[in-house]
């Protein structure tokens, strides 16, 4: 098990504005190549993340950016709705996305722990992380926080000609 630094006061966590959706999406762009992180194959505009952007709402379903001591965006955090039915409210998918100068340095840790410490705030009872079976480094900072494996969806994504499986991890807050 990791040795865990908690670092929130090094971070600092914000609503996010239409101003940062470029940065957003620029360090979003950034983890495609891996074809570790997410299942876009090629780079996302700005526009197209427009709607993305308003879905999110400091009320309910947060998008906040994260900036360090020196007020640089080092990443972004957002919970979004699960399969967008009434009854699932209180559920919510985290995602997390750090700038590649940014990663290996306990700032997903902060980040994971800051949402977990503030998702009763928005009513949520029910953290779920989708997650790459081949990303372990993501799954193990999950894990480290107490989400369980949920489910695997086999090999429902296929990344230059590779079938990957998808893994479900969730953490029951309330």
């Amino acid at each position: 098990m990791w040795k865990f630094y908690y670092k929130m006061d090094e971070l600092k966590f914000r609503d996010a504005k239409l101003e940062d959706l470029e940065k957003i999406v620029e360090i979003y762009n950034s983890t495609i190549g891996s074809r570790m992180i997410t299942a876009d194959t090629e780079p996302i505009s700005v526009e197209s993340r427009n709607e993305w952007f308003y879905e999110h709402t400091p009320e309910k379903r947060p998008l906040w950016v994260i900036k360090d001591p020196e007020n640089k965006m080092v990443g972004w955090v957002s919970f979004s709705s699960f399969y967008g039915r009434p009854a699932y409210n209180s559920t919510v998918e985290i995602s997390i996305y750090m700038d590649e100068h940014f990663r290996g340095k306990g700032y997903g840790k902060t980040t994971l722990q800051y949402c977990i410490d503030n998702a009763g705030k928005f009513g949520v009872k029910t953290l779920l992380g989708f997650i790459f079976l081949h990303n372990e480094p993501s799954i193990k900072l999950f894990q480290h926080f107490g989400f369980e494996d949920w489910g695997i969806l086999p090999n429902v994504a296929v990344l230059d000609g590779v079938e990957r499986s998808l893994k479900i991890l969730g953490k029951r807050i309330g």
